[in-house]
């Protein structure tokens, strides 16, 4: 029996090793969960700085592109003022182009409308009996504008129909 006591001691003094072993490696794994979850969190909060930052980098620039858009209707509205009819709409035609180059050097394009209807790219407002083939636009009711490859807004256009009859009934 002496025998049979001796190995139950080393085998429980193992499962006490043992124990101790898997208790030191699971406080290791839980420091260092720990560790990468900060790490994860300091990474969260400097990409959301970093994305607030852009952005606000990106409506400054926005914003000193239309600058001198807000000169040239200050300069349309003084010629106003004076009631200079030529002024004011030289002013007008001078803060159209301002602001269509600026929003284009932003990426922003008219849509075309010539041609046929594309549902991507124009709303039909209408459908009207045109000598123009059928399902081609043939009026611009409100220009559409993209954004890169986003359409911001469709072209709300008139589409051509089917040809009215003229014909005799009989």
């Amino acid at each position: 029996m002496p025998e049979e006591v001796e190995n139950s001691e080393e085998e429980l003094v193992e499962e006490i090793d043992e124990t101790e072993a898997l208790q030191a490696e699971n406080e290791e794994l839980i420091d260092t969960l720990q560790r990468v979850k900060a790490e994860f969190d300091n990474y969260r909060k400097r990409a959301a700085r970093d994305q607030a930052s852009l952005v606000a980098r990106a409506h400054e620039r926005l914003v000193k592109e239309l600058l001198p858009v807000l000169d040239d209707l200050e300069r349309a509205l003084g010629a106003a003022e004076e009631h200079e009819e030529a002024k004011l709409e030289d002013g007008v035609r001078l803060v159209h182009r301002s602001l269509a180059d600026a929003l284009a050097r932003e990426g922003l394009a008219e849509i075309e409308t010539n041609g046929k209807f594309d549902p991507h790219v124009h709303e039909a407002l209408l459908t009207q009996p045109s000598e123009a083939e059928e399902g081609s636009v043939i009026e611009v009711l409100q220009r559409g504008y993209k954004l890169g490859d986003r359409v911001l807004r469709p072209a709300r256009v008139v589409v051509a129909g089917p040809k009215e009859s003229g014909g005799d009934p009989a």
